[in-house]
């Protein structure tokens, strides 16, 4: 397989979001987040030249670069882990050359800076990849993933998804978020199954989080089925995270202001389908201001 020089750092961060089109066998794989990472292996006698880490990105970076031999896939396919990312090369291959060469100029301007409009909160589920389905481009969304696609209210504290939120909407300014939840979301499955607010892992330690959704569940639909339930809950959540966005004052004046959209949004991956909804501002619910009724629920088929 292709090798790296140990002088040169590898920085693969969200890997899983550059590659939209896994085929189903690679459903179980997630490749998050791997800040810093070095990697040695031994000098391949077939790499031609080695780009600097501050040369990338620029004019000179031409399809000039490394090929795979014969013998290279040979001692590739030696090893079951490499196949897949023999496959993953490929895509980024292609991506390179159909995309990110066609579109230089587009791309330079991304190295220097990035000015998105939508912020995306979504699930870590494989099945779920919001640049996929929703066609979003490089630097047209900020995204963040997390189990169940929950956003914790401000009370929470410190949260990864809090920091994104802050960046986002401080620093970058972005017009609008969208939390996106889907069907048969088994982070919604774990808090829908919680016996007591004593979580036992960590899955459990961070979809407590929803448990406002949980018991609004139970409350207003203890005739249906657990699986029903289920489905409940998954949208109930995110109207859930909407109301918790709000929490946080810095978006709520930015929403007063209309400056800032929240909205919510449902994928069932079963049959193709998108609801989409928002929080009406205007006037609070039947809980003394705390959450908010929705309006403009929009179904996508």
């Amino acid at each position: 397989m292709m090798a790296w020089c140990s002088r040169y750092r590898v920085r693969w961060i969200n890997l899983n979001r550059c590659f939209t089109s896994l085929t189903p066998k690679w459903n179980d794989v997630m490749l998050e987040s791997f800040e810093d990472s070095q990697i040695t292996l031994a000098p391949s006698k077939e790499r031609k030249e080695v780009i600097p880490s501050d040369e990338i990105g620029s004019p000179r970076i031409t399809h000039q670069q490394t090929r795979f031999t014969g013998k290279d896939l040979a001692k590739a396919k030696g090893d079951g882990s490499s196949d897949m990312f023999d496959e993953i090369r490929q895509r980024f291959l292609e991506f390179k050359n159909n995309k990110f060469l066609k579109e230089a100029a587009h791309f330079q301007n991304l190295a220097r800076a990035q000015s998105p409009k939508f912020m995306v909160i979504a699930c870590v589920d494989s099945r779920v990849c919001p640049t996929n389905v929703l066609g979003l481009q490089p630097g047209e969304a900020f995204m963040v993933r997390n189990v169940a696609n929950l956003v914790p209210a401000i009370e929470f504290g410190t949260s990864e998804t809090g920091a994104a939120l802050e960046f986002a909407v401080k620093a970058l300014e972005v017009e609008n978020i969208l939390v996106i939840g889907h069907s048969r979301c088994a982070g919604i499955e774990a808090l829908m199954g919680m016996q007591d607010s004593n979580p036992r892992n960590y899955v459990e330690r961070w979809v407590i989080n929803g448990k406002a959704a949980k018991l609004r569940t139970e409350a207003t639909a203890p005739h249906l089925s657990f699986d029903q339930q289920c489905i409940h809950c998954e949208k109930e959540s995110v109207t859930q995270s909407l109301n918790n966005l709000l929490t946080y004052p810095w978006i709520k004046e930015r929403v007063e202001e209309g400056l800032l959209s929240i909205s919510g949004g449902y994928y069932d991956f079963a049959d193709c389908t998108f609801e989409k909804w928002t929080l009406d501002i205007e006037r609070s619910g039947a809980t003394g201001g705390k959450r908010y009724p929705t309006k403009d629920h929009q179904f996508w088929c």
